[in-house]
């Protein structure tokens, strides 16, 4: 059904929003051509001091806002990085995202994010062609998974591209932290308080992180000679961790367990006290990330710290270099650092 104007009623024309300032109205403003203005906001070209002063003091006096894409055909550059990042509310994967934005800020680029909910070789190489159509300047990968690792064998080479994990075999530059030592600080220092092995809730079997913390356990059990328990697998939540728990609960020799996060921990904790298990009078736990909470689980956890921000800085600083042209080199490791609490304390 069609509304019609009844005889002798106007029909209303609905009001134009207000309207976004121009470059011809800076160019008005300032006294200069538009080509002037133009290379001024894009930094493209030479203009005396005098002159650049006086545009830039009318754009910010109209407030006026350059159009990306026609800036991008002006000067070659978006300003804008692209970031292929797992649908994901761990604490790891998204405080690595939350570290290369702000690297990514203090620079002055724009980050635009494709998400994938499940990584492989499609979804990734999908997501990267969605990054280049809006014509980023250099993409990071973030690839926890060992299917995200071997999706970056397809990368294009015609763009700068970095990983954040993606394994040892990945074909472009590569920064993580290092997770195999964080696993061996944390399997050395239960030793150190005097137990005969160190049993491990691990993380899921396609996630690369869990294979180097399993990895870091069981070799630094095996240099030493000790028996290597049978692994615990969780998925990384709670609820898996209070499942292992359960499953551990009486096993013989139980004196002290590494978890490879903080979240299966807590429920390795919940487990325990359930089944009248004291942490740390009868076992001493360990986990690893280091999350905000870890310091108020009952008891305080001790857990491996990842430190997000340096890992968002240094993965900036090779994308740089591979936007520049420059050899950036294969893998890259951030230090991880163990922090000592109540769950292990010395008996």
């Amino acid at each position: 059904m069609v509304d019609r104007a009844k005889p002798g009623e106007q029909t209303r024309t609905p009001l134009p929003g207000p309207r976004q300032p121009s470059l011809a109205d800076v160019a008005g403003m300032a006294g200069v051509s538009h080509m002037t203005v133009s290379r001024v906001v894009n930094e493209s070209g030479p203009v005396r001091p005098e002159t650049r002063e006086r545009v830039l003091a009318a754009v910010q006096k109209l407030g006026y806002r350059p159009n990306t894409a026609a800036r991008a055909l002006v000067t070659g550059r978006s300003g804008t990085l692209g970031v292929v990042a797992l649908e994901s509310n761990l604490y790891g994967p998204a405080s690595t995202l939350y570290g290369i934005e702000n690297a990514a800020r203090e620079a002055g680029y724009g980050v635009a994010i494709c998400s994938v909910t499940r990584p492989g070789r499609t979804s990734i190489g999908d997501a990267v062609e969605s990054l280049r159509r809006q014509a980023v300047e250099g993409i990071v990968v973030i690839a926890p998974h060992v299917t995200a690792g071997r999706a970056l064998a397809a990368a294009p080479a015609d763009i700068p591209l970095v990983a954040v994990g993606g394994g040892e075999t990945a074909p472009v530059p590569v920064i993580s932290v290092d997770q195999y030592d964080g696993a061996r600080l944390a399997t050395e220092h239960l030793l150190s308080l005097g137990h005969r092995t160190v049993w491990h809730l691990a993380g899921p079997e396609d996630w690369l992180e869990a294979r180097d913390r399993e990895r870091g356990w069981r070799e630094t059990l095996e240099r030493r000679g000790l028996r290597v328990p049978a692994v615990v697998r969780g998925d990384w939540s709670p609820r898996s961790g209070y499942e292992a728990g359960r499953a551990l609960v009486g096993k013989r020799g139980l004196k002290a367990v590494f978890s490879a996060n903080d979240q299966m921990a807590l429920g390795l904790l919940r487990a325990f006290t359930e089944a009248g298990i004291r942490v740390p009078e009868d076992v001493q736990v360990a986990g690893f990330d280091d999350v905000p909470e870890a310091e108020y689980f009952t008891p305080p956890l001790t857990t491996v710290r990842q430190d997000f921000i340096e890992v968002g800085r240094r993965t900036f600083g090779l994308l740089e270099e591979r936007m520049a042209g420059g050899d950036a080199g294969a893998r890259h490791l951030v230090a991880a650092e163990l922090v000592l609490r109540e769950s292990t304390r010395a008996r």
